[in-house]
């Protein structure tokens, strides 16, 4: 990958990101306090899968990294250090509600409205751009998620909600990675094993959901 195609994919991921926030701003119905603090959290939890990125490119090639640093960390990340991050990421909101340092309801609903529209952005301006017809599919999905959420959110919960966009992505991810040559996201190529443990774990999540209501249920 050349220098320019290196920056111009960072300028893609910036103008991505920037409108799902500014996006998110406009639109949520949350005050404006509210929304600065779920922006803020949603923003270290990007910046902390990027570290977690860096990292995970070091782990995978550390004999590597020993006797040239500059050989890993010039090099862009591949497909297992994104797994990784995923990982340590999961791991570290898991943490900071434990600690209640976040609230991990509101800030979901915030990361997944800011997710689809960076998503839409991102994978619009690849097609765009440089002419990446393997982008329109996935584009697509984020489209339909998009158009189901804001259809939806004013007539049901926003945790449900959040859930089934979850499980509408990685239904729908799954079926374009078996379907396509190639399935990325934000430049990543998923392979269709990881998006089964994400469908697993979204199936899990509306089944823990499902049984914590009903015992709330059942206790009144």
């Amino acid at each position: 990958m050349t220098l320019s195609s290196i920056q111009s994919s960072i300028a893609i991921i910036i103008l991505s990101f920037s409108m799902g926030f500014l996006t998110y701003y406009f639109i949520s119905d949350l005050a404006k306090e509210k929304k600065k603090i779920h922006m803020e959290e949603t923003l270290d939890q990007l910046i902390n899968f990027v570290i977690f990125i860096w990292v995970g490119k070091i782990i995978l090639n550390f004999s590597i990294f020993i006797v040239d640093p500059m050989a890993i960390l010039s090099y862009p990340s591949n497909s297992l250090a994104f797994y990784l991050a995923a990982l340590f990421s999961v791991i570290t909101i898991v943490i900071q509600s434990k600690r209640r340092r976040i609230d991990v309801l509101p800030f979901f609903n915030a990361f997944i409205q800011i997710f689809l529209v960076t998503s839409f952005v991102y994978e619009f301006t690849q097609i765009i751009w440089n002419g990446n017809t393997y982008s329109i599919g996935y584009m697509g999905l984020v489209a339909l998620l998009l158009v189901v959420f804001v259809i939806m959110r004013d007539h049901v919960s926003p945790h449900w909600l959040n859930l089934f966009i979850f499980l509408g992505w990685t239904i729908g991810s799954l079926g374009l990675a078996v379907k396509m040559p190639i399935m990325m996201v934000f430049g990543y190529t998923l392979a269709p094993w990881f998006l089964v443990l994400m469908l697993l774990i979204s199936c899990l999540l509306i089944i823990y959901q499902k049984k914590k209501e009903g015992a709330i249920s059942g206790g009144n």
